[in-house]
């Protein structure tokens, strides 16, 4: 059974961006649902097999269409392989 982290990485690095749960305190978009949203410290536990380059929450405005419009609650992730 492979975890998170090295599921279907042999070589190279892990890139992942997403909204954080302050996304539901915006409403522009994104999942409404709680479970379906990322922190630092869940990415840091599901990809603890890899090495951590970057770990970053932010907020940034989107215009990505209709449905994903203004100030979001963003996390991103850049990792390998150990």
């Amino acid at each position: 059974m492979h975890s998170a982290g090295d599921a279907g990485i042999e070589a190279g690095l892990r890139v992942l961006q997403g909204y954080t749960t302050r996304q539901l305190e915006y409403k522009t978009g994104g999942p409404p649902i709680l479970s379906h949203l990322y922190t630092a410290d869940l990415l840091r536990a599901a990809f603890a097999a890899l090495e951590t380059i970057e770990l970053l929450e932010y907020e940034a405005d989107l215009t990505e269409g209709t449905q994903h419009h203004g100030r979001s609650a963003l996390v991103g992730l850049l990792a390998r392989k150990r």
